[in-house]
């Protein structure tokens, strides 16, 4: 058996190339949609791919399935289960509980395993010239090291109204099965730490069902599913705006992107004429750059690997967008932004020069140090806004701040003070820096950023409460 696993750190997100080496033919399950990836394996290990499955519609990220099917003719393999209004609206081999499909010497054996989603089915493998025992279980966003698949996002990310609770009990039987199985079945999970689809999944790649018997919180539940649907539904993180589209565009038909695209360097005046028609400019450098000097109304979302992430939150499917960024960058930039969807960039510029060359003054950043900000705080004349999570906020903050989520910044803007000074900040500095940038865009002129955020305050012994 060959076995790869592949890896997305700005998603978090687990993709896996299964193959039978005697006979030549493989599997890819959950690909993402960059999915040169997957044909450079095949092609490196002398396989052919002949079988894409997933383990259900999801929310976090565009399925590459598709793409990887019109590249391969290999077969699409997904789930039938989960009733109404759960079905794949595109040709394909449906899938049921106890159905096997066969790739050479191996057998995969589906499982029903809803709960994150009704359709949510996990492959069990078994290497049939090793053994006639399976030995991996591939989950999807069933099970997670340490934890498992939310059941909330249909009803917060898609607006599915009465669908977290029935979710939620769903998962506790779900887990009453995946408890049967033997201990020594490797577990490879669709997210690692760092995914939204969990809220606390850990960071090593794969577990074991008998690691997990111990140590997931999940599986401490037994005979107790009011406490297990609680717990499981509690302190979620936000859902980013974007898993809504994510759903619907992985469950229908759409345009296929087969290849990265390459990215139109704009001219001064190609530049100069977008922005006065409103196209928004997302300056993709770090904020230390960008504190030092910025295009007036552009947005800081480092081209780190939360990019995609914080793009999905503050951009629209609709609405075309600039990016400053070198050109070195562009690959890895529009690889992220193709796992989820956000293909409609008119163009780039690779620095701000083109700005003052064309007559402009760029502006800085108000950027304070912590003596600064204790100072501020000593003065009581000052709104303190923590841009982070709810749940983070909760376990502990600054005395005196207030909790607006970076996520939904532009649609609280009434809750920020727009006549007295404002200070924002995060938990390391990140999304302080979205956060400045899209106040400024808003008008906002006496905000300043106490970068340092919780992990400096913190570090350096200072109280929080919660």
């Amino acid at each position: 058996m060959f076995f790869q696993h592949v890896y997305d750190k700005s998603l978090a997100q687990a993709s896996y190339f299964i193959g039978c080496q005697k006979m030549g033919v493989a599997m890819v399950i959950d690909p993402k949609r960059d999915v040169d990836t997957y044909v450079e394996i095949a092609r490196q290990n002398n396989m052919k791919i002949t079988h894409i499955a997933e383990t259900h519609i999801h929310a976090d990220f565009l399925s590459g399935a598709r793409e990887l099917a019109a590249l391969t003719n290999a077969g699409l393999y997904l789930s039938d289960e989960g009733g109404e209004g759960w079905q794949y609206e595109f040709k394909h081999h449906g899938l049921n509980d106890g159905d096997v499909i066969t790739v050479g010497n191996l057998k995969f054996e589906v499982l029903h395993t809803p709960g994150h989603t009704p359709e949510s089915i996990s492959f069990l493998l078994t290497d049939s010239p090793s053994s006639d025992k399976p030995v991996m279980l591939f989950t999807g966003d069933f099970v997670f090291v340490g934890d498992v698949g939310r059941p909330d996002l249909l009803e917060k990310a898609a607006g599915m109204i009465g669908t977290q609770d029935a979710g939620a009990k769903e998962m506790y039987h779900s887990i009453k099965r995946f408890n049967a199985l033997a201990d020594y079945i490797q577990v490879w999970p669709g997210h690692g730490a760092g995914s939204a689809c969990g809220k606390a999944l850990g960071a090593v790649p794969s577990t074991t069902v008998g690691y997990e018997k111990i140590r997931n919180w999940a599986l401490q539940y037994e005979n107790n599913e009011p406490g297990f649907v609680k717990y499981l539904l509690e302190d979620q993180p936000e859902p980013p705006r974007y898993f809504a589209m994510m759903k619907k565009l992985n469950k229908v038909e759409r345009p296929l992107l087969t290849e990265v695209p390459k990215i139109k360097k704009l001219t001064k005046e190609e530049f100069k004429a977008s922005t006065a028609n409103g196209i928004k400019v997302i300056d993709t450098r770090l904020k230390t750059e960008f504190e030092k000097g910025f295009i007036p109304g552009s947005i800081n979302i480092q081209g780190n690997n939360a990019f995609a992430t914080w793009m999905g939150w503050f951009l629209s499917y609709e609405e075309p967008f600039i990016l400053i960024a070198k050109e070195s960058k562009h690959d890895d930039l529009v690889r992220k932004l193709m796992r989820i969807g956000l293909d409609n960039i008119y163009g780039y510029l690779p620095d701000v020069t083109t700005w003052t060359e064309l007559g402009n003054q760029l502006e800085k950043s108000n950027v304070i140090s912590i003596d600064e900000f204790k100072d501020i705080l000593k003065s009581n004349h000052t709104q303190i806004i923590d841009l982070r999570g709810a749940s983070e906020y909760k376990e502990g903050h600054i005395h005196g701040t207030e909790n607006v989520f970076i996520g939904t910044l532009e649609k609280n803007l009434d809750k920020i003070k727009k006549d007295e000074p404002v200070v924002i900040h995060c938990q390391s500095g990140d999304r302080a820096a979205i956060g400045f940038s899209l106040l400024r865009k808003h008008g906002y002129k006496n905000i300043k950023n106490y970068s340092g955020s919780m992990n400096e305050w913190v570090n350096l012994g200072n109280p929080v409460e919660s």
